[in-house]
């Protein structure tokens, strides 16, 4: 892979920039960490300008529940049945009038979005579980207002791996109306593939649609979390993947995050490196910022005591200059 070229710049952000070769060197120090993995990064020339692509690990950071799609975008709708059959207890007579039968039959409907008896490892007190099979409510859950699916009528395999296919789960939640309301493990690991030509808001949106998310991407907010406690929003003309190589491979060193935008403050570096120290320490730090406090105050009331006494004596001078006349 050649890491080499001419020298010119590429834009990191609103009004940032890096040049070519110094971006291309740590594109070289981030694969080589990722070395046989497929976070690997490539890179290309289109139309004169550095392009790179690949995946970029983001952590979960919420606090508050999501709420999930309950059926995918470009699934379609089941045609209207015959009027031989029973849907959502109606009955379509012979000239597609609907008819109210004396009594309705007795339909027991089982969960559309079946799914496997399982829970996200180390998922929030949010989350709701998944019950037993035997305990499963017969409730009235279909793609639409006509049509129902009858007890035994479960998918079959290549149904389930058709449906999973335009299906992302989160941390082992799938999309019934047992958790399509729940909040993903906090730090838990996804990925998305994007390119260094997206900006933040693109790729908010890109992950958002890869998990069927209904919350508005406007919600959320990317941030680069350092262990240092240091956090650091990306703005919306900020490229992710550049930022994620600027700051380096190693996930120890810092993650990016997906979190609420109005829960998280940003933390600058000048405060995070006084976050990890023991109280004792701290408090240490604030006698001596008070003591240095106390000798700047003195400094400046003995500086404008002298000013004040010179401005007086002055006053004087003039005031006793026309009188001397």
């Amino acid at each position: 892979m050649d890491y080499g070229g001419c020298e010119y710049l590429v834009p990191c952000g609103k009004d940032k920039y890096i040049s070519k070769n110094e971006l291309l060197l740590h594109l070289k120090t981030y694969n080589i960490y990722y070395e046989g993995q497929n976070l690997q990064l490539r890179h290309r020339e289109e139309e004169g300008e550095l392009v790179v692509e690949g995946l970029l690990n983001i952590s979960w950071g919420l606090r508050r529940p999501i709420r999930l799609q309950m059926q995918d975008d470009n699934q379609r709708i089941r045609p209207p049945p015959s009027s031989s059959s029973w849907h959502s207890g109606c009955n379509l007579g012979a000239h597609g009038s609907v008819l109210k039968p004396s009594t309705l039959p007795d339909i027991q409907v089982t969960d559309t979005e079946a799914t496997p008896n399982t829970e996200a490892p180390g998922s929030g007190a949010g989350e709701p579980g998944l019950d037993p099979p035997e305990e499963t409510p017969q409730l009235m859950r279909t793609r639409s207002d006509v049509g129902v699916r009858r007890r035994g009528s479960a998918r079959t395999p290549s149904e389930q791996r058709r449906i999973r296919r335009h299906r992302f789960s989160i941390n082992g939640h799938f999309y019934n109306h047992k958790t399509s309301v729940f909040t993903p493990a906090y730090g838990s690991i996804t990925n998305v593939r994007i390119n260094s030509t997206m900006t933040t808001p693109q790729v908010l949106k890109l992950l958002l649609n890869k998990f069927k998310i209904e919350n508005s991407a406007e919600e959320f907010a990317l941030y680069i979390v350092h262990t240092s406690g240091e956090k650091q929003k990306l703005r919306a003309s900020d490229y992710p993947l550049i930022a994620r190589i600027l700051q380096g491979p190693c996930e120890q060193v810092s993650k990016v995050f997906l979190m609420e935008k109005d829960q998280v403050e940003e933390v600058t570096y000048d405060v995070a490196q006084y976050i990890k120290f023991e109280m004792p320490v701290l408090r240490s730090f604030i006698q001596k910022l008070e003591e240095e406090e106390d000798r700047e105050v003195k400094k400046l009331m003995r500086k404008y005591s002298v000013l004040r006494l010179m401005i007086e004596q002055r006053l004087e001078e003039i005031s006793e200059g026309p009188t001397a006349m």
